[in-house]
């Protein structure tokens, strides 16, 4: 079934794609983001809508995107579903920081005069807000403030095919393992892609049906979605701690940016092990040499709120079409 045109405005952050679809052209149904989540995971044409703008020859194997909702009430200017080529997330920090910059940058929330603008968003993991700072009519940054975010799991014992490893679990809007990439003999450059890809997809799977994958509140929220391996830079030169990280997300996807909600879970684990103290922020590096800054706030109980901050930039505005005759629709992965 073929769909019909669609128009996309398209970011990236620090790297990494966003693909914003402003009107879906197909309903998607429920009364909150989240039950919107789950329709759009069983309705064939949402579905095939996202395998479009995703999958070759209009995306590829690490696209992201996301489809514009109504919000679940009128605390938040929108909502919205974050897509790959695996399905729906439930969380995204880098595709929160491009969506703050496109309402700021298109005239659909006015610029604060102050120069800070709050973009309140609902996400299918609660409701999240983009402070977008602004120098005259320029966007200069976005810090990308998450729902609360804890630690679920510390030195969990996996196996993998290159060797042992302890795992830290932490929640951010989604769940991560999370792995020192010294234990597996790797380190994170571009050359070793391949061999990240593999273990970090070996971690994820070993724990995705485990009792440390489960969310305690929501069951739609479990499972590990993603594995960061990181390595530890040492202090920068005001002490603060300086990590090298790639998210392997989803079943094999790369993470260009240092990864909003992996971000997120990596500095609350942080914060509970007593690395990052008041005053300090972390400063974490990508795969590719882009950067985030991420501080925490004290949230309710045991939890924190991460702030993460980073920047969006446009890349361009799309009209996609389909042949009804092209036998390749609506894609393909290649990977």
């Amino acid at each position: 079934m073929s769909q019909p045109e669609v128009r996309t405005i398209d970011y990236h952050t620090g790297g990494e794609p966003f693909r914003i679809v402003t009107r879906p052209p197909v309903p998607i149904e429920g009364l909150t983001v989240a039950e919107r989540r789950m329709f759009a995971i069983g309705d064939p044409a949402v579905d095939g809508l996202r395998r479009m703008l995703c999958f070759e020859p209009r995306g590829h194997a690490d696209m992201y995107g996301g489809f514009l909702t109504p919000p679940d009430d009128d605390g938040a200017a929108f909502g919205v579903l974050f897509w790959h080529k695996d399905g729906f997330s439930t969380a995204c920090g880098h595709g929160t920081i491009a969506l703050g910059t496109w309402a700021i940058e298109s005239g659909l929330i006015p610029a604060d005069p102050s120069g800070v603008t709050d973009v309140v968003i609902d996400v299918p993991s609660g409701r999240v807000t983009a402070r977008v700072h602004t120098l005259g009519e320029r966007v200069t940054h976005v810090d990308f403030v998450s729902v609360p975010s804890h630690v679920i799991a510390q030195q969990v014992p996996v196996s993998t095919s290159r060797g042992d490893v302890s795992v830290d679990i932490a929640y951010g809007g989604a769940i991560y393992a999370q792995v020192a990439v010294s234990d597996l003999g790797l380190t994170i450059k571009p050359e070793h892609v391949d061999q990240l890809i593999a273990v970090g997809r070996e971690i994820k799977w070993a724990l995705n049906d485990s009792d440390h994958a489960r969310h305690p509140d929501d069951d739609r929220l479990s499972g590990i979605y993603g594995t960061i391996l990181f390595e530890d830079l040492g202090p920068d030169e005001y002490g603060n701690p300086h990590h090298r990280n790639v998210t392997i997300f989803a079943d094999g996807e790369v993470d260009r940016s240092p990864c909003g909600s992996g971000t997120a879970s990596r500095i609350a684990t942080l914060s509970a092990a007593g690395l990052i103290k008041d005053g300090q922020h972390l400063v974490h590096d990508s795969i590719v040499g882009s950067r985030f800054h991420a501080r925490v706030e004290r949230g309710p109980g045991n939890t924190v709120i991460p702030v993460v901050t980073g920047t969006a930039h446009k890349t361009g505005e799309h009209l996609f079409v389909t042949d009804p005759a092209d036998q390749l629709f609506p894609g393909f992965v290649l990977r």
